[in-house]
C-alpha cells in the first residue's frame, strides 16, 4: 500500500472510528473482532496507535459523518482497508455493511456500493479511480 502519511493517518482514523462503533455495542461478536485485528495489522499501527487505543479505550466514541464528502471519504477508506491485501473476505463485507449502514446507508444501496467497487483491484484500478467511482456513486444516488 502506497500511501502519502497523510492518507495512511486518514485511514488509520477511520478504522478507529469502526472501532469505537464496535466498542460502543453490547456485545461484539469474535468474528468482528478478528476482522479488526486483520486490518489493524495491515495498517501497521505504531507503538504510538496503539497507546492512543489502550489510553482511550473506554472513551473512544464513534462520530457520525455528517456531509456527504464526509460519508464519501469514510466508504473510500473503508475500501482501501478491504484491498489492503488484495482480498475481499466476506466478514469483511460484512463488517463494512455494519459500519456504512451507521453512516446512514440503506442496506440495498451498500450492497450496491460494494458490488460496484468490488472488481477494481482486478480491472488495475488505481485509487484515484476508485475514489472517482465512490464519489459518482454517491451523487448517483443522492447521497
Amino acid at each position: 500500500m502506497n500511501l502519502k502519511p497523510q492518507e495512511l493517518q486518514s485511514i488509520k482514523d477511520s478504522f478507529f472510528n469502526i472501532l469505537a462503533m464496535f466498542l460502543s455495542q453490547d456485545k461484539i461478536e469474535s468474528k468482528y473482532v478478528a476482522c479488526l485485528m486483520k486490518w489493524s495489522a495491515q495498517l501497521n499501527l505504531s507503538q504510538e496507535d496503539l497507546h492512543k487505543i489502550e489510553g482511550e479505550f473506554d472513551r473512544l466514541e464513534f462520530h457520525d459523518a455528517e456531509s456527504k464528502v464526509e460519508k464519501m471519504e469514510a466508504i473510500y477508506h473503508l475500501v482501501h482497508m478491504i484491498y489492503m491485501d488484495n482480498i475481499v473476505e466476506d466478514i469483511e463485507l460484512e463488517v463494512a455493511s455494519v459500519y456504512a449502514k451507521k453512516l446512514g446507508f440503506e442496506a440495498t444501496v451498500v450492497g450496491e456500493l460494494f458490488k460496484a467497487i468490488a472488481t477494481a483491484p482486478f480491472d488495475g484500478n488505481s485509487t484515484q479511480v476508485v475514489r472517482t467511482n465512490v464519489k459518482e456513486f454517491l451523487k448517483l444516488h443522492n447521497l
